[in-house]
């Protein structure tokens, strides 16, 4: 595997190599580690699809659009109210 340079602010290398450090891994490793436990967009959208496949054949769970919106919204009315307490 090739290596690749990545410019980043210093604070950001020092806090990531400080993070890797208190884990016992060297930066290279960490960076490395972090990257396959994250998911991209495609891969979180098709979690998401199988998701709520896996919910509609358990249950009949199938949200419209409208309702989706709907509940994203009072879970974000939620999620600003714990933030100000």
């Amino acid at each position: 595997m090739s290596d690749a340079n990545i410019r980043i602010p210093e604070e950001a290398r020092d806090r990531l190599a400080a993070i890797a450090a208190a884990e016992g891994l060297s930066l290279r490793a960490y960076l490395a580690r972090l990257a396959e436990t994250l998911l991209t967009p495609e891969e979180r959208s098709a979690r998401a699809e199988q998701a709520r496949a896996a919910l509609k054949k358990w249950n009949g769970y199938a949200p419209t659009a409208a309702q989706e919106h709907e509940l994203d919204s009072t879970l974000d009315h939620r999620l600003a109210q714990a933030a100000a307490r």
